[in-house]
């Protein structure tokens, strides 16, 4: 098993035989969120603003944050039955699942497996699924384009928004490493998507909000019209001045959509 070093004072979430760093915010109705290429910053504002409205808890998937991974533990596969153990454990509530990027690939799989147990979906910028031919690539090589086009393409203001590594941590820059070898590990091949996942998002029967930065540009808004056609029912909406990342660039307009989705 992959070693983590645990941050202080941090919550953890036993499931089966592993233990995962979360973190939790608000009271209510549950909402598990499912974070995306990095793990979601104890600070993020839009964390206490979602609080006001639900239990907000976060889990860092195994190998990323603090969390630890088992060695044996490397697929997608295993990280969509490690969450539907987590929704067994939530209690008989339905919960609200709201997936961020790679956590929006993870929440589409897992409500295309498992309808009963969701009540809402709420996917952000999601990543996962092929649109075009196989020449065509849909999402951005995130491992095989420089750093610096990665972040032009990730926010609308990258200047404003994107990770300084001169600010950061020791910890902090180890834990942004760390993330992305776990990535990798999960999602190097195919390059971030599942080649059936697309047919199956017809199975997903929970209310469907999907929201896309208008400037992402590591998965277009063109990309997310067509996720949310493959879902029966689901709508999408853009917020302006965000790109891949809006929970962050514009968390206010964000918390604002997934509230009023919820209110429904």
């Amino acid at each position: 098993m992959t070693t983590a070093k645990r941050a202080p004072g941090a919550d953890r979430l036993a499931v089966h035989d592993l233990e995962l760093e979360v973190v939790r915010r608000g009271a209510g109705r549950p909402l598990l969120l499912l974070h995306g290429l990095q793990t979601v910053s104890r600070r993020a504002p839009f964390l206490d603003l979602l609080g006001q409205h639900a239990e907000v808890i976060a889990p860092s998937h195994p190998g990323f944050g603090q969390s630890a991974r088992p060695d044996d533990f490397t697929t997608i596969y295993d990280l969509v039955h490690l969450y539907l153990a987590v929704l067994e454990q939530l209690g008989p509530r339905p919960v609200t699942l709201v997936g961020l990027s790679f956590g929006g690939w993870l929440a589409a799989e897992i409500a295309a497996t498992c309808r009963h147990r969701l009540d809402r979906l709420v996917l952000v910028d999601p990543i996962g699924i092929k649109i075009s031919d196989r020449e065509t690539r849909d999402i951005l090589d995130v491992f095989n384009t420089s750093p610096a086009e990665v972040q032009r393409r990730s926010w609308h203001d990258a200047g404003k928004w994107a990770p300084d590594f001169d600010a950061m941590s020791d910890d902090e820059v180890i834990t942004y490493h760390r993330n992305r070898e776990a990535l990798c590990l999960y999602a190097w091949h195919p390059c971030l998507y599942n080649p059936q996942l697309r047919r199956w998002l017809s199975r997903i029967s929970a209310p469907t909000l999907v929201l896309w930065g208008a400037s992402d540009r590591v998965v277009t808004p063109a990309y997310g019209h067509a996720y949310a056609d493959a879902i029966p029912g689901a709508r999408l909406e853009v917020i302006e001045d965000a790109g891949h990342h809006p929970e962050i660039e514009q968390s206010e307009r964000f918390v604002e959509r997934v509230v009023a989705f919820l209110r429904e």
